[in-house]
């Protein structure tokens, strides 16, 4: 399958930037370049603004049943076109195609339940305290424009998590994708467009991310701000949306605990991590990085997850029967370098990998390490990629702290066939998502976001539908 030309979608028309500038997109797999995607100037994105609010005034005033129905028939096109969608994920980000297929397809279910939920936006009648004629109202309205910024690991959920919950509610979207993956955001977008959204209610523009995160969020037109990426760089935008006093909805970086108790399913357990490790090469924000295991059923788990990281096929997404893609770029590969350099330096063991894969690609071997020192880089900074921390605990209290310890709070795993475990796991570790002797389950349905310095806010649940609306207070006199 050829890679084609990524345009910017303004005013429902797919153009190039007006200056003519593109920038190139690599595979990961081989580090030739593929195609191009067009770089947005101001130019661009004052257009973009002008039909965000444009659409926007259009979307709002178009009952829900329609918005609906739209949002429905984008969702089947997205079923129609996976096979499609997933080449254009792996050529561009990497993963194996069967994980690029899961993701595309997810993607309809996505907008489907919101579609849904689209017909459950409405507010309350409060019963006055005095005059009967009092009419008192509770409305909930869409907050305007949003501005959304998102990663090059998921490159349609990402942009389809924000997407799907505003439209919603209301809202215009003006998506900045990620430049290292643009053809697949604009896959989930031109499904949207082929469906019928009017103009202006999708936009999507890639360029510069400082310069136009620096230029949307102070910007009057947008009145909500949508972010998924690191911590440091999320903190930036946050500070500088307060600044304006602009919503924000902010699913930042993670360091997972994965706690194995002595009474854990063990095998479970193993089965478990290896498949939530290596996914997407370890570049998912949920991925368990800090695996915390009793002492008594250390060795054995090690054993266990070091067998199955070293049966991984490692290749070319594209290529039959591989389990784990190339990292996306070779700035993962240094981080990958560094981080078992100073946990081996530090006194960790390394049962497995350690080192980047043969030839070319931004390849690494998935990597086990063990007795990793409380003070080594691995178990304080988000790996973001294929490698597992494994440290001994004594007992579950010990577990729960070390996996308070660090000022991440998005996800966290949890292994026991102790319902007193699990309920002491449950009021006690802080995480915004925990899921306890199971996979990751990250559906529409439910919240998905962080707490502490992982994020606010929510891309699941009719949670993440009220991200996007304002709540007003009316009372009416019948005189």
């Amino acid at each position: 399958m050829s890679y084609p030309t990524t345009q910017l979608l303004i005013d429902g028309q797919w153009q190039d930037a007006a200056d003519g500038r593109t920038l190139p997109v690599f595979n990961p797999s081989t580090d030739q370049e593929i195609g191009r995607v067009a770089r947005a100037g101001k130019v661009d994105l004052d257009r973009a603004l002008v039909a965000a609010q444009k659409g926007f005034e259009t979307w709002r005033d178009m009952p829900a049943i329609e918005r609906s129905q739209i949002m429905r028939r984008a969702a089947s096109l997205m079923r129609e076109r996976v096979d499609a969608n997933a080449q254009l994920i792996t050529q561009e980000q990497g993963k194996p195609l069967a994980e690029a297929r899961a993701e595309a397809g997810a993607a309809a279910d996505i907008i489907e339940w919101f579609a849904d939920e689209s017909l459950r936006v409405y507010g309350r009648l409060v019963p006055a305290r005095g005059n009967l004629s009092l009419r008192q109202m509770v409305l909930r309205d869409p907050v305007g424009p949003v501005a959304a910024f998102t990663p090059w690991n998921f490159p349609i959920n990402q942009v389809v998590r924000k997407l799907a919950p505003a439209l919603a509610a209301g809202c215009s979207m003006l998506v900045k994708a990620a430049e290292e993956t643009p053809a697949s955001p604009a896959a989930l977008i031109k499904a949207f467009v082929d469906a019928g959204v009017p103009a202006g209610v999708v936009g999507l523009v890639y360029g510069d991310p400082g310069e136009i995160s620096s230029y949307l969020i102070p910007h009057p037109v947008i009145r909500k701000i949508t972010f998924t990426g690191s911590t440091p760089v999320g903190k930036q935008l946050a500070a500088m949306a307060g600044q304006h006093m602009k919503r924000v909805t902010m699913e930042l970086g993670g360091h997972a605990p994965f706690i194995v108790a002595d009474d854990a399913d063990l095998d479970l357990a193993i089965k478990i991590a290896g498949a939530a490790k290596f996914r997407n090469a370890g570049q998912v924000c949920i991925s368990p990085t800090r695996f915390l295991v009793h002492e008594g059923v250390a060795k054995a788990f090690a054993e266990g997850l070091t067998k199955r990281a070293q049966n991984l096929k490692v290749g070319d997404g594209l290529a039959e029967g591989t389990q784990m893609g190339p990292l996306a770029n070779p700035r993962r590969i240094e981080a990958m370098q560094k981080l078992t350099e100073d946990a081996v330096k530090k006194g960790a063991k390394l049962l497995a990998g350690g080192e980047r894969g043969q030839g070319a690609g931004n390849f690494w071997q998935p990597t086990i390490l063990t007795d990793v020192p409380m003070d080594s880089q691995v178990l304080n900074e988000e790996p973001f990629g294929p490698m597992a921390a494994i440290r001994t605990v004594k007992n579950l209290e010990e577990a729960i702290a070390e996996a308070n310890r660090l000022s991440y709070g998005l996800a966290a795993y949890a292994f026991t066939s102790s319902l007193k475990n699990a309920d002491l796991l449950t009021r006690r570790v802080e995480s915004g998502m925990l899921w306890i002797n199971t996979p990751a389950l990250p559906s529409a349905e439910m919240p998905f976001g962080g707490i502490k310095d992982s994020g606010y806010g929510s891309e699941g649940g009719p949670e993440a539908v009220e991200a996007y609306l304002n709540v007003r207070s009316v009372a009416v006199m019948n005189v």
